[in-house]
């Protein structure tokens, strides 16, 4: 995500807004981007472009379809090889209108392939620094590679039992049914929580919405705001597993908590899912990954590995901007079915590609 002003605290708050407007200008400076080369035989290196954050893959047919937060547009990038994602160019799917509710602040863009169409969904707010208004956003497209075709708008995604601040929403299906996770406000205070509610079609929600997780343990409140955001859905065996942001994303504490609930439980029931007290994926100084959040997941081509995808700063204090650049490294399973994601891996060292590339 970028940053959404608390409801509470507003000297505080806007002593961080200045702070995260002169980084953001520093993004521009005399700071050199991380360097993004060719891979070389059957190795890459992080990170796989300069600029990317809340970094996003959906695999379809052998094809990985990336996307990440630009602000301004939204942007598909195609490539047959996650590991020379550098090399590709990405192409413009939708422009938003000059003026209105969703004419700027686009972030965090997810895409999916529901029903038989592709799906876009993202967050934006009225163009300008005042993000309060941010909402979740639907795209629609028939086509069957989505970097063709025409996107339709298909307009607002929200809760009718609470329609409040939505960003970061991801789709969710369990027990033949389809639900849609996000980073919401109570209409309270300005805590980021998690709430899901069951979906109608690809661009409706339908009953109530329920919180499944706020900010409690001391990792999770390095602030403010305190945030938990970014959920993303990682499935094995008999196990859902619910991977997430925490704390503020202009931290270096930026981190990844999770939820693990049975494959067949009912995800709308807040007693299905279990909390994990630590952070199942942190900030590395020595390897130069800082504020390590907002990821995604991707099998290798072969299908023998699974991957995440997130996105990282290179350099401490380096904040909530452009600067954070994407990465990816292979994880592996802990014997009780929980995913091992280890340690972010090192900058500019080569790494195996995924198998099959």
């Amino acid at each position: 995500m970028k940053w959404i002003q608390p409801a509470t605290g507003r000297a505080v708050v806007l002593m961080l807004w200045l702070g995260l407007l002169s980084c953001k200008k520093s993004a521009s400076g005399s700071d050199p981007a991380p360097p993004v080369g060719p891979p070389a035989g059957t190795t890459f290196t992080n990170p796989l472009l300069p600029s990317g954050p809340d970094p996003w893959v959906y695999q379809k047919d052998g094809v990985y379809y990336y996307m990440h937060t630009t602000n301004t547009n939204l942007r598909i990038w195609k490539t047959n090889r996650m590991s020379e994602l550098g090399q590709t160019s990405s192409v413009l799917a939708w422009t938003p209108p000059p003026s209105g509710p969703a004419s700027g602040n686009l972030w965090a863009p997810e895409l999916y392939f529901l029903d038989g169409k592709w799906y876009i969904y993202y967050s934006a707010g009225p163009e300008g620094t005042n993000l309060g208004q941010q909402r979740t956003w639907v795209l629609e497209n028939p086509a069957a590679d989505p970097t063709t075709g025409t996107w339709t708008d298909k307009g607002r995604l929200f809760s009718p039992s609470a329609d409040f601040w939505a960003i970061d929403g991801t789709v969710l299906e369990q027990n033949n049914r389809r639900y849609f996770i996000w980073s919401g406000h109570n209409g309270i205070d300005g805590v980021q929580r998690l709430y899901i509610s069951a979906m109608s079609n690809p661009w409706t929600l339908v009953g109530p919405r329920v919180e499944l997780s706020h900010p409690e343990y001391n990792w999770e409140t390095v602030g403010p705001p305190y945030v938990n955001e970014g959920p993303e859905i990682l499935k094995r065996g008999t196990k859902t597993f619910l991977v997430y942001s925490a704390s503020f994303c202009g931290t270096d504490q930026y981190a990844l908590g999770m939820l693990t609930a049975s494959s067949t439980a009912d995800p709308m029931l807040p007693a299905s899912w279990t909390k994990s007290t630590t952070p199942v994926f942190a900030q590395s100084p020595a390897n130069r990954a800082y504020a390590t959040g907002h990821n995604s997941f991707f099998r290798s081509k072969d299908g023998q590995e699974d991957w995440i995808l997130y996105h990282a700063n290179s350099n401490p204090n380096e904040g909530c901007v452009e600067k954070r650049n994407p990465r990816m490294q292979r994880f592996s399973w802990n014997p009780d079915g929980t995913p091992n994601f280890g340690v972010p891996a090192a900058i500019n060292t080569p790494l195996p590609k995924p198998g099959g590339e």
